[in-house]
Order: structure tokens, then sequence, then C-alpha cells
């Protein structure tokens, strides 16, 4: 099983490349002269950013306060800079983890490469003992890098097609089908 471990990396950011509507994520660690880039669902980064947020809230939280994380992310630790280039694609991410080490004051990602098994459901008794453990990416950020990740992760989201003012699906360039309408001219039929 290949583990790309960063502790702590030099860059972690989430990015997409393409136009909105076909584009691809991807999270990418570079450190010790290399760089790790995997793929992931649009889906997926968001739900990283949102759930990163909740656990630094709850470590604040849960600390009174004194925990070393910072309300809000940073200006200083933005980073708006493009992937790295060329993205070379190490694997597609099927499952997450995050955790929170207390010795260390550090948010720990890991990314999982999918699995035969993610798609579709197997009796863990009849898998193939020869089949190599899935690749991971693991990174160790402190709680301000988190945040700024974070922030990253949710504006590269955001940056999509914009959404519809009805129903709130992505807009097309080509049109769109609003559900909220069910079909029907918004003015009603006019003869």
């Amino acid at each position: 099983m290949p583990v790309f471990d960063y502790d702590p990396p030099d860059r972690f950011v989430a990015g997409a490349v393409g136009q909105p509507g076909a584009r691809t994520f991807f999270l990418q660690a570079r450190g010790q002269g290399r760089v790790t880039t995997v793929s992931l669902e649009k889906f997926q980064v968001a739900v990283l950013a949102d759930r990163l947020d909740e656990l630094l809230d709850e470590v604040l939280r849960r600390s009174g306060g004194r925990a070393p994380v910072p309300a809000a992310a940073s200006a200083e630790l933005a980073d708006m800079g493009p992937l790295e280039m060329p993205i070379d694609e190490e694997f597609r991410v099927g499952t997450m983890a995050l955790a929170w080490d207390p010795e260390t004051a550090q948010v720990i990602i890991e990314a999982q490469e999918a699995t035969a098994e993610d798609d579709e459901e197997e009796d863990p008794l009849f898998t193939d003992p020869d089949r190599p453990p899935p690749a991971v990416l693991r990174v160790r950020i402190s709680p301000a890098l988190a945040r700024a990740f974070s922030r990253r992760a949710l504006d590269v989201v955001a940056a999509g097609r914009p959404p519809c003012p009805l129903c709130g699906q992505p807009l097309d360039a080509e049109g769109h089908i609003c559900v909220r309408l069910n079909g029907h001219h918004p003015g009603g039929l006019t003869a």
C-alpha cells in the first residue's frame, strides 16, 4: 500500500481544472521535493471543507477556547495559486477521514484510494487476500492551515456554474429545465 505522507506539507490545496460543468477536482500536497495529486468529486471537496470547519469548531468548543485553533481563516495564509503542473494523478479518492491529534495540535486528513469494494457491496469474508491495500494520501497540518484550506476549497466549489434562482440546480450555458417550474412557463400560459 503506497502511503503518501506529508508531516507537514509545504503546501496542501484543493483545486479544479476545466470549464464549469466539466471540471475535475483535485487535492494536492507538496513537500520534501515531491508533489502528490489525487482526484475526487466536487461534493467530496465540499464535504471535506465543511467537516474540517466542524472539527475545528468542536476542538475549540471542547477546549473552552484554549486550543490553538483560529475561529476563521487568516488572510495571510490564503493560497490562491494554481495547482502544480503537470498534474499527475496518483489515484481517485474513495473515502476520507479526519482526526485531531491533541499531542501535536494538528489536523490529520487521510484520502484513501477508491476500490472495487467502494462501488459494490462485497462480503468481507470473501475478499481477495492477494489484492493490494488501497493507496493513501495522509497530511498533517496546523489548525490555521486547515482553516485556510477549507476556505479555498469552498471557493473552488463555488466557482462553478451559477445556481438557478428557483431550484438551486446549476445553470448551463445551453439552458436549464427547472424542476420548480415543472416544465411550465413562470408567467403561466398565454394565448
